[in-house]
């Protein structure tokens, strides 16, 4: 078991919010779209109840307002209710001016769900770059405390190569804001994808696990995240480009079995919980 308490978050989002499914599933359709959520919520709330694991949940205002239900039966079981924006959109596509009204609409729904305001924070595909650093001034001003949209590695869409791989301070003109960067672990140089998500499946399970196992080891809280539709390999299949295919449907059926063995070995709590015991939230915050 765990030396320490590591936090397992969840981007509570349909199938059809993937990037990889964007072509498929136009905006304008989505609520034509039969949802398949409870399939895999279903799924993480009961093995997360089995193990006595709380966990954070950052959920899409636009899943929040269509299911207020499944947002009380997180708050009623422990988890924390964390934003992921309204629906999905790239940091760089809400842009600078539409950000203050997208997290706004994202913690009127979480609220009127019967959530807590949020505090924590996850952008849409970790589209927290350099280039959109100003997210972190607009996140100060709303009061969060913490993001988790930074992820310190190479990567075509997002990434920050180099930057602090396990909790830090973020400073900007308003004050601070703490950083709980998803889980990497460090090799020849550079920081490899260790904390879930598509890397849980299409890496082999054991570098997942041992990399966990590292930072328990070496007394460093690790970030793990997971997505509802990574446990229904019942999903529709759609005709993507082959690379698509393969982040998004490859191993489904291991990613419950996988997840346990986690909630197994390690404990697991919320976010906010873990980062106020360590005295990592900013002063004031």
């Amino acid at each position: 078991m765990s030396h320490i308490a590591h936090t397992i978050s969840f981007d509570v989002e349909e199938y059809f919010h993937a990037l990889s499914m964007r072509e498929q599933f136009p905006r304008g359709d989505w609520d034509k779209i039969p949802s398949r959520l409870a399939v895999g919520m279903d799924q993480i709330l009961n093995l997360l109840d089995r193990h006595k694991a709380r966990a954070t949940m950052f959920f899409l205002g636009w899943v929040a307002e269509r299911h207020p239900a499944l947002v009380r039966r997180c708050v009623d079981a422990g988890h924390e209710i964390a934003s992921h924006g309204y629906e999905h959109k790239l940091l760089w596509e809400i842009g600078e001016q539409g950000l203050d009204s997208d997290l706004e609409r994202t913690e009127q729904a979480l609220v009127a769900a019967g959530a807590p305001r949020p505090v924590g924070f996850r952008a849409s595909t970790f589209t927290l770059t350099r280039r959109t650093w100003w997210a972190f001034d607009h996140l100060v001003r709303r009061g969060y405390r913490y993001d988790s949209s930074v992820h310190p590695v190479r990567h075509p869409t997002y990434g920050v190569p180099g930057f602090e791989p396990g909790i830090s301070t973020v400073r900007v003109a308003g004050g601070a804001i703490t950083e709980f960067p998803v889980l990497t672990r460090p090799m020849f140089g550079r920081n490899f994808p260790a904390g879930g998500g598509g890397y849980l499946r299409l890496l082999p399970y054991a570098f997942i696990r041992k990399s966990l196992e590292q930072a328990d080891q070496a007394g460093r809280p690790a970030m793990i995240y997971v997505h509802p539709w990574e446990f229904d390999a019942a999903q529709p299949r759609m005709a993507v480009k082959w690379s698509s295919a393969l982040r998004h449907y490859r191993n489904l059926d291991r990613t419950a079995d996988r997840v346990e063995d986690l909630l197994k070995r390690f404990r697991f709590v919320p976010a906010l919980e873990l980062l106020a015991e360590r005295r990592a939230l900013p002063a004031g915050a």
